[in-house]
């Protein structure tokens, strides 16, 4: 018995052999057709007899031409295949193809962090700015005295500012990283500066993985593609992924053309990110893949080729916000699982695996609002490979009278930049907020609606002269009142 179960572990760990697209095994093709005929929306409706809707059909619903999946099973990638275009007229989608990996460069950044760490170059719990020497964190009314430490960096506790990037244009002037920490001209985001005390709160920075960028460069004297390369990527394997901005010439025949949530391509092509760490990965499914199973076998002491299974430990360790250091954990106590998301301009992508089971998915697109579709993707997957989590939502609609819905029509400001606009078409209530597109509403009382494509109640109130006067935002726990301007 004990030698079957050496020889299980022998076969679960192997490194993977991935089949050519379109040559798996009979078993293994049809669970890909199992996951791609199978697609729901975040929210469904109890006994909707649609509730399956097809790959290419939500593909072409969001204005995706392109999409590209690998998914790990016992601990190695069982498949990994693309579906749609690299570009509108262009080739199909491959594994090999490479898409922008958004802020799942954070975590993969993270990790190289920690080796330095490891390595004694650096100290999770001392002052950053005792090792940093190009730039340094400044003092701040704020927080006066603070100190930030690397751990705080890593999981969002810094109480830095910037939340995300919006990469820079083809053309664009590019500032260098000191610049981009200053806010200085060509930047295009505000300093990254103090705005609350560190540790006491959890607020999502990429401003402050862009310090801890700083900070490698610093202590390692490497250009950071050249440090992730040495330290993570190669190990690892992850054999089509670079942390260069902009992407070399020789590699751009083989990645995918970014698109807008209208369908129409960014213009000039891909955006550059200088902020490497907390944007700037260009990778694959597969190698993305790669990674989760570094870190599940890195648990397991299978293989510690970047980290020893104790600091992988304190990786996973869920502080405030549910983070880690670099990952957000989510699952149960007895089953958890670590993730990340990334929107670059154009791209859009999720990363799931389980600690212990050796499942996981990565779902990679070219388009704005791919990310919805890749959720839709992630919950078929759950689906089809009996994962506990990542199911739908059932609500249960009713119908309201027409009339009823025509008196909630108007634009109610959240706040002085967000609003959300209802119209009635068909005898259909729609929502359209700030910069998103326009989704439908589906009545689950006579004044509460929700959304299917995400977890989202609204909820209208008139005033005792029976005039729609505002509507509450339910979503993520909050509630958020906006009042009624037209």
């Amino acid at each position: 018995m004990l030698a079957a179960l050496l020889c299980l572990a022998g076969l679960l760990w192997r490194p993977e052999k991935i089949a050519a697209q379109g040559m798996f095994s009979p078993e293994i093709q049809h669970r890909i057709d199992d996951v791609g005929a199978c697609l729901k929306t975040k929210v469904v409706e109890k006994d909707d007899p649609h509730v399956c809707q097809r790959l290419q059909d939500r593909m072409a619903a969001y204005s995706v031409p392109g999409v590209s999946i690998a998914v790990i099973h016992h601990g190695a990638i069982e498949w990994a295949q693309g579906f749609g275009v690299v570009r509108l007229g262009g080739g199909p989608v491959t594994p090999e193809t490479l898409f922008q990996a958004g802020s799942i460069s954070k975590p993969v950044a993270a990790m190289a962090a920690l080796h330095l760490v490891e390595q004694g170059k650096l100290a999770l719990d001392s002052d950053v700015n005792q090792a940093l020497t190009s730039w340094k964190i400044p003092a701040s009314a704020t927080a006066p005295g603070a100190v930030v430490t690397l751990r705080e960096l890593l999981s969002h506790t810094a109480g830095l500012t910037v939340h995300g990037f919006p990469g820079y244009a083809a053309g664009a002037p590019i500032p260098t990283l000191v610049q981009i920490l200053d806010g200085e001209k060509p930047a295009n985001t505000a300093p990254v500066r103090l705005e609350a005390a560190p540790g006491s709160r959890w607020k999502y920075s990429g401003g402050g993985y862009t310090v801890m960028q700083q900070l490698l460069l610093d202590v390692s004297h490497q250009p950071f593609p050249k440090l992730m390369h040495d330290t993570v990527l190669a190990p690892i394997g992850m054999t089509r992924s670079t942390y260069e901005q902009p992407l070399p010439t020789e590699l751009r025949s083989g990645a995918a053309t970014p698109y807008k949530a209208n369908g129409a391509p960014v213009e000039g092509g891909f955006h550059i990110y200088p902020e490497m760490a907390a944007a700037g990965l260009w990778t694959t499914p597969t190698d993305l893949a790669r990674y989760a199973i570094e870190i599940q076998r890195s648990l397991r002491g299978d293989a510690n080729r970047v980290l020893s299974a104790e600091m992988t430990k304190q990786m996973l360790v869920a502080g405030q916000g549910s983070h880690g250091l670099g990952l957000p954990i989510g699952g149960t106590p007895e089953n958890p699982f670590f993730s990340h998301g990334g929107i670059d301009e154009g791209f859009e992508a999720v990363l799931v695996a389980y600690q212990q089971s050796g499942d996981g998915a990565v779902i990679m697109t070219n388009a704005r609002g791919g990310q919805l579709l890749a959720t839709e993707i992630l919950r078929s997957i759950a689906s089809v490979y009996g994962w506990p989590d990542f199911h739908p939502i059932i609500r249960t609609s009713v119908k309201v009278d027409p009339a009823i819905l025509a008196t909630y029509t108007g634009v109610y400001e959240l706040t002085p930049t967000f609003s959300i606009t209802i119209t009635l078409e068909n005898g259909q209530l729609m929502s359209q907020a700030t910069n998103q597109r326009k989704i439908r509403l589906f009545p689950e009382s006579q004044s509460k609606f929700f959304t299917k494509v995400v977890d989202a109640q609204l909820e209208f109130f008139a005033t005792d002269a029976g005039h729609v006067s505002h509507l509450i935002l339910h979503q993520n726990s909050h509630d958020m009142r906006g009042e009624r301007k037209q």
